[in-house]
């Protein structure tokens, strides 16, 4: 018989979901009393609240505890962070108004995306492709905000992660709309069946 997880084990990674979010508000509050100078611990505080998405999602698999509210907040937890990263940097002159719009319009559009979607049944996956352009966007963003001002790497590196993160939207976007076409013909199949 298998052993059922410890009542720990099957909070601890929504436990550390929520603590990214906790961390958004203590990170703004660390960049911004860095001023203009490079903000070595507001990046090293938002790396570490970074490595907790990769630390959550693997307990849970390990332990055999994903959840409802892991799916959707782990991701959400995310977005936040990256949001709230981009419009600082932008507001401090680091990151071009371009590519802040980008990624904040992306992660609206996934959020807006999934409030229509889950009322309809449909569940999509974070892929591959989500979690590599999550992952430069993170490691851009963190060297955006340890270095100082005009330094080129950290931002090719964004770009690198924008468009990553834009193909794994893409990806979202066909297999929602798959989900939604099938689940349609099952729909119109049942009722046919119904009225035969």
């Amino acid at each position: 018989m298998e052993r059922q997880p410890d009542g720990i084990r099957q909070q601890l990674p929504n436990i550390l979901t929520l603590l990214r979010f906790a961390a958004v508000p203590v990170f703004a509050a660390l960049f911004v009393s860095a001023g203009s100078d490079a903000a070595v611990a507001a990046g090293l505080f938002f790396a570490g609240a970074a490595a907790t998405d990769q630390i959550d999602g693997w307990l849970a698999r390990r332990w055999h505890v994903e959840s409802r509210f892991g799916r959707i907040a782990d991701p959400l937890a995310d977005r936040v962070m990256i949001s709230v990263a981009a419009i600082l940097l932008w507001r401090d002159g680091r990151l071009p108004w371009p590519g802040a719009l980008i990624v904040i319009g992306r992660d609206l559009l996934l959020v807006v995306g999934y409030q229509l979607l889950a009322p309809r049944g449909v569940a999509i996956g974070v892929t591959r492709l989500g979690k590599l352009g999550t992952w430069l966007l993170y490691a851009a963003l963190t060297g955006l905000i340890v270095t100082d001002r005009g330094t080129d790497w950290p931002l090719w590196l964004f770009w690198v992660g924008v468009a990553v993160a834009l193909g794994a939207g893409a990806q979202y976007a066909v297999a929602a709309r798959r989900r939604l076409r099938k689940g349609d013909s099952a729909a119109a199949r049942t009722k046919t069946g119904r009225s035969s």
